[in-house]
């Protein structure tokens, strides 16, 4: 068996760590909402399978650097996967300064869907182009995902906040947004359904098509193509052609992907609608009724007082500096920088309304939610959908 198989088993093995240990946590807090006493026992084997998933995944990304010679962090599969790894770190960390499984019940499922949702990229090591051959690369990527990591954390922390505080039993803005929140991480269930489900069947459509610099180009889509790439031309297709021509700042075959994981994910959120015969957030909402309050307010923020520093460095000044060397320039107005500067900007707000202007409390998490919002956006959305110098996957 190779290194990178190697790798990948643990990856699976971690992924396994985590959805065990979601279901732990999740045991141990029914348990003691239906006992009224805290369940030390399920806490504790919960947070040691965790702990052995993070060494699990941890130990793919070492493997996976020696394997390819770089941190692998240079395609949407090892950010991604990275992110989601750095996600638990900063929860276990968190874990044994608070103490609170309800943040478990959040992060873990968090970082289980994007990891799955980096599983959906392709898995192959790619010799790097040469503007990513350096040393910038580990520190800036490595940062940046570090900082949103522990930013994610508050979104955490304000979700378990508000599904304990919004009255979901009356119409109010507050109840709509909240459920909103829980619809966008169904979808995101969506498209791990219908990619894989595309891709044991083994879809493969291919077109040239001119890209914005006027080359002439292939691309292989693997769901039924919806949007075309500029001025595209058939190879091969399989059952469907695209039904709208995008222009050449946009990658119609990611854009696809999202229209179906909107699609895929719009059906799934209604059949669960249609057999729970409620709101997902109400699902849930039991499970996190005896969550101190405060205490959760307290993570929200500090978890922002820590990233922000965190994500400024490796967003912004390390990517300036990389940039700098790579591209002659610090700034390019390129999407990637663009949502940067927006998410940065975002938390700057964040700390200034909440140390100046008192926004505590819901708020505070629903800002700390609007912010990973952003980061996902800029995730998902910026690199699958609008075409610059970081759209490496």
């Amino acid at each position: 068996m190779s290194l990178i198989d190697i790798s990948g088993n643990l990856l699976f093995v971690a992924f396994i760590a985590y959805l065990v240990a979601t279901l732990l946590f999740g045991g141990s807090i029914k348990q003691a909402n239906a006992t009224g006493k805290n369940t030390g026992k399920w806490g504790k084997l919960a947070i040691v399978v965790t702990i052995i998933g993070f060494v699990s995944q941890l130990a793919y990304f070492i493997t996976r650097w020696i394997y390819t010679g770089h941190a692998p962090v240079s395609n949407m599969f090892e950010f991604t996967t990275a992110f989601g790894m750095f996600i638990v770190g900063a929860f276990i960390l968190i874990y044994f300064i608070y103490r609170l499984s309800a943040l478990g019940l959040v992060a873990l499922p968090v970082a289980l869907l994007i990891i799955a949702y980096a599983s959906m990229f392709p898995k192959e090591v790619s010799p790097l182009v040469p503007s990513l051959q350096s040393h910038w690369l580990t520190i800036h990527v490595i940062t940046a995902a570090l900082g949103q990591s522990i930013l994610a954390i508050s979104a955490v922390a304000g979700l378990i906040y508000l599904l304990k505080v919004v009255d979901l039993t009356k119409p109010s803005k507050q109840r709509f947004w909240l459920e909103a929140v829980m619809y966008c991480l169904v979808v995101v269930i969506g498209f791990v359904a219908v990619t894989s489900t595309f891709s044991a069947m083994d879809y493969e459509s291919s077109y040239n098509y001119v890209d914005k610099e006027g080359t002439t180009r292939k691309i292989i889509y693997n769901l039924p193509p919806v949007f075309g790439m500029n001025e595209y031309e058939a190879v091969e297709e399989h059952g469907m052609s695209p039904m709208v021509e995008m222009p050449a700042l946009i990658n119609a075959k990611k854009l696809t992907t999202v229209f179906w994981s909107l699609l895929v994910g719009s059906v799934l959120y209604l059949l669960i609608r249609l057999i729970a015969r409620r709101r997902i957030s109400a699902i849930f909402q039991p499970l996190v009724k005896r969550v101190n309050l405060q205490l959760l307010d307290e993570i929200g923020y500090r978890s922002v007082l820590i990233g922000f520093p965190v994500f400024s460095l490796g967003a912004l000044i390390f990517a300036m500096i990389w940039a700098q060397i790579a591209w002659s320039r610090f700034w390019g107005w390129d999407p990637k920088e663009v949502w940067a500067l927006i998410t940065w900007l975002f938390y700057a707000a964040f700390l200034h309304l909440r140390l100046s202007k008192g926004w505590e409390g819901q708020k505070s998490a629903w800002l700390a939610l609007i912010g990973f919002g952003i980061i996902l956006f800029n995730l998902i959305a910026v690199n699958l959908i609008l075409a610059g110098l970081h759209s490496y996957a």
